[in-house]
């Protein structure tokens, strides 16, 4: 089954020498699941002042420029993962360093067989 991890925090608890570090542990841990035919994706994102958000009512769309988070934290990065169970990723999550900043979330990803297969 796939799942996808999100990695939620809010802007600016990492000093740049710190986020560096983090981002090569992350990447580490990439490494790692490739090499057990786990790794499907990851990546940190950029942040939400780079945001734009879509929205439709009625037929009538509203498109805003970010920030316009209005929680604390904010989703900063994912894992894309292939697991045979959730506990298995909460293994991986443990390991991720966002969760020492934030919170890691796990959800397992709905299967459509009609959707395309990725470009990337």
């Amino acid at each position: 089954m796939k799942y996808i991890i999100l990695i939620h925090s809010g802007e600016g608890v990492w000093k740049p020498e710190e986020h560096q570090r983090a981002i090569t542990q992350s990447i580490q841990v990439c490494h790692e699941l490739a090499a057990k035919g786990q790794y499907l994706h990851a990546s940190p994102l950029q942040p939400s002042s780079t945001a734009v958000r879509v929205q439709v009512r009625d037929g009538k769309s509203t498109v805003t420029s970010g920030p316009y988070a209005e929680t604390a934290e904010i989703v900063a990065g994912y894992f894309l993962v292939e697991a045979d169970s959730v506990e298995a990723v909460v293994e991986v999550a443990k390991r991720s360093p966002g969760a020492t900043r934030g919170t890691a979330e796990i959800r397992p990803l709905m299967e459509l067989t009609a959707l395309p297969k990725p470009g990337f």
